[in-house]
Parts: structure tokens; sequence; C-alpha cells
């Protein structure tokens, strides 16, 4: 789904930035991607994803070291 008419962004593409290149606030997404550099409307749903995306790459985080513990 198109999140930034203005630019053309995807969700997919929000939450493929904040995966690969560690984006993890609005300021991020707007350098890596020009999301909400324009009209603004975007801004809400882009948060709401960044928020998403930080907290699944979080339990990822825990879930990761969980395991490492677990193996030493």
């Amino acid at each position: 789904m198109y999140i930034c008419l203005c630019n053309g962004v995807t969700e997919r593409e929000i939450r493929s930035c904040c995966a690969e290149e560690g984006a993890c606030t609005m300021r991020d997404l707007e350098h890596c991607l020009g999301v909400g550099a324009n009209c603004g409307k975007c801004r809400p749903a882009a948060k709401e994803i960044l928020k998403e995306s930080r907290s699944l790459n979080d339990s990822r985080s825990e879930s990761r070291t969980i395991l490492a513990g677990a193996s030493a």
C-alpha cells in the first residue's frame, strides 16, 4: 500500500528501510525515503509503521539474545 503519495513510498519500503537501513525515527525515514518531506499527510501512517517495525525488531533482538544465551 502506498503511504507517501508525494514520493511514491510504500509500506513495504518503509519496513525495509527500518529493517535494513536501521531507520528508527521519522527523520531517518525522511532522509532515506523522503517520507513526510512534502505535504506531511503521510506522517501519521508512517509513524505507526515505524513504531510497529521498531517493536518487531526489538522482539527479534530479544529472541536472538535468548537463543544465544541458551546455546552458550
